[in-house]
């Protein structure tokens, strides 16, 4: 039972419950300190701080019991109910032999886990770093086998061209060799950065992670022991000046001997264990031969689509690809799909609870208001009913937005929890890693769909079944713009079948209207007229742009 290996994608929430510990030893420092001062007191003072420190009901606080650490300071708040009297012996005792001892622990236990999971952010940033260089190899790879097949076409077009001279044609063969040399050069370069980060990765998953968690993992039981014997010198403290209450401190005893650091640990696991599977090697993609394109399963980057969405064309992906860094604030797609399906659901739940009360809020706004309205229509010397109407209005379109807004969470949350109960297979073993899935897989998507008679790319037409988009998505990205001016036009090279939501068809030889340029995205934009518009693969089209556009 190891956190290296079962917990080896939950760097956040191991970071929370580490934090969290020594946030209870804290506590528990505060507690000793507090009691130390009551025990000059009297009986009530003490049974005011044993109330005090009761677990709230119904509270996340009520929650951290289920440790067996938190479930022996609890049985040690019961016990002092029954204390009588104290005096200043055992204050000093408790002072000097614990919260002494455990305010110099608690500092070190901190500089230790700084320390750990500095570690863990420094690989996960020579990780990512080497990811990045291994995308722009790929990348390099593939636009030069493309440069090398314009190139060969080229120069067979020039040497069966009788009206070229040999000069000519011999300049095209050697710029076609130099084409072809620089293709097996960034294939070289390109094969050798992927097995080393597959290498590195490999090191990065099962090594250098499960390492640095072993050592968080011992830190933290190190911790849950500590804060065990520190209750036992509690007890023993009481026991030395109040041998009378003997039993009582017997059971504070007995409460702290409970106290198991693996039965801890193990709650821990399966608080936070998420059940996914590290990610596999990333297969090798051949540019230099025609091929069917697929996504890889073990890519980092890939898309596992559940059937809820497709991404629009030339939409770009940038999202984190490894499951421990932190997420920044507002990031994550607005229908929680990042989350496993239970905390989704609760988070979806919420939204429309807070939905449906700022629709509430409006609601009483406007009744208000019109009540307001009716008021002056019939005083008209109180105000003028007229001024409202703004107002009024405003509050209508929020409340429509709000109303829209509700509906498509409750349409999420609806689908949640009919599929719910069931988990598949492939679900749980997909990885943590839902940022970046649903964002990388626009971009792999889009370079399935941008094919060509040559064969480089072609459509999935099993993938477009499952990946089935809202109808509102290029359907709002549409209606909600003015219609774009036109920039130029564009012949179709090719005939392309658009399928997919926000594409269109065109014929080979057809001319179009272009309305917006390709975004480095492999996407055009283009109009047939009025009621006919949307994306075709930019290499599809040849585009002439009007000399104003160019200059703009």
């Amino acid at each position: 039972m190891s956190w290296g290996t079962e917990l080896w994608d939950q760097f956040d929430n191991l970071e929370k419950h580490t934090q969290w510990g020594i946030d209870v030893l804290e506590k528990y420092i505060k507690f000793v300190k507090e009691r130390t001062e009551i025990e000059i007191s009297y009986a009530k003072q003490l049974r005011n701080l044993s109330k005090k420190y009761q677990p709230k009901k119904n509270s996340k606080e009520e929650e951290e019991y289920k440790y067996t650490s938190c479930k022996a300071f609890l049985a040690t708040l019961n016990e002092m109910n029954d204390y009588a009297g104290q005096h200043e012996v055992i204050s000093e005792n408790m002072t000097s032999q614990i919260t002494a001892e455990l305010a110099r622990f608690v500092q070190e236990l901190k500089q230790e886990r700084k320390s750990h999971f500095h570690d863990g952010r420094k690989a996960q940033q020579y990780i990512e770093t080497f990811w990045k260089q291994l995308e722009a190899s790929k990348r390099r790879f593939e636009r030069d086998c493309k440069e090398a097949d314009r190139a060969q076409q080229y120069f067979e077009k020039m040497d069966a061209d009788i009206n070229v001279t040999k000069a000519d044609v011999e300049k095209a063969r050697q710029q076609a060799q130099i084409r072809h040399q620089m293709a097996e050069d960034s294939k070289a370069e390109y094969s050798s950065i992927l097995q080393k980060f597959n290498h590195d990765q490999r090191e990065h998953y099962h090594t250098h992670i499960p390492n640095i968690f072993q050592k968080i993992q011992e830190m933290e039981e190190r911790r849950i022991v500590r804060i065990g014997e520190c209750m036992k010198t509690y007890a023993e403290v009481d026991r030395q000046v109040i041998p009378i209450i003997g039993k009582c401190l017997d059971g504070i005893t007995k409460a702290a001997e409970s106290i198991d650091q693996k039965n801890d640990s193990l709650l821990v696991i399966e608080a936070f264990k998420s059940g996914f599977e590290p990610p596999g090697d990333i297969d090798f993609e051949d540019f230099t031969q025609p091929m069917k394109r697929t996504v890889s399963e073990s890519s980092l980057s890939n898309s596992r689509w559940d059937g809820k969405s497709e991404p629009k064309p030339g939409s770009k992906s940038k999202g984190k690809l490894w499951p421990f860094i932190k997420k920044n604030k507002g990031g994550g797609p607005e229908d929680f799909s990042n989350l496993p399906p239970e905390q989704r659901r609760k988070k979806l739940q919420q939204k429309v609870d807070e939905l449906n009360k700022e629709i509430q809020k409006e609601m009483d706004q406007r009744d208000a208001l019109t009540k307001m309205k009716d008021v002056y229509i019939k005083n008209p010397q109180m105000g003028d009913a007229a001024s409202v109407d703004h107002k009024l209005t405003e509050l209508g379109q929020n409340m429509e937005k709000l109303q829209l807004e509700a509906q498509k969470f409750e349409g999420w949350l609806a689908e949640v929890e009919g599929r719910l109960p069931v988990r598949t297979e492939q679900s749980r073993r997909q990885s943590g890693m839902y940022d970046t899935q649903n964002t990388s897989a626009v971009n792999n998507c889009a370079q399935d769909r941008e094919s060509s008679p040559d064969g480089s790319y072609t459509e999935e037409p099993s993938q477009e079944s499952e990946m089935k988009v809202p109808v509102t998505e290029f359907d709002d990205e549409f209606d909600d713009e003015e219609p774009l001016p036109t920039i130029g036009t564009c012949k179709a090279l090719y005939t392309f079948e658009g399928q997919n939501e926000g594409t269109i068809s065109v014929m080979e030889g057809e001319m179009l209207y272009v309305i917006e340029e390709d975004k480095g995205d492999g996407w055009t934009r283009i109009r047939r007229n009025e009621d006919e518009e949307g994306y075709v693969p930019t290499s599809y089209v040849e585009v002439y742009l009007d000399k104003n556009a160019k200059d703009s």
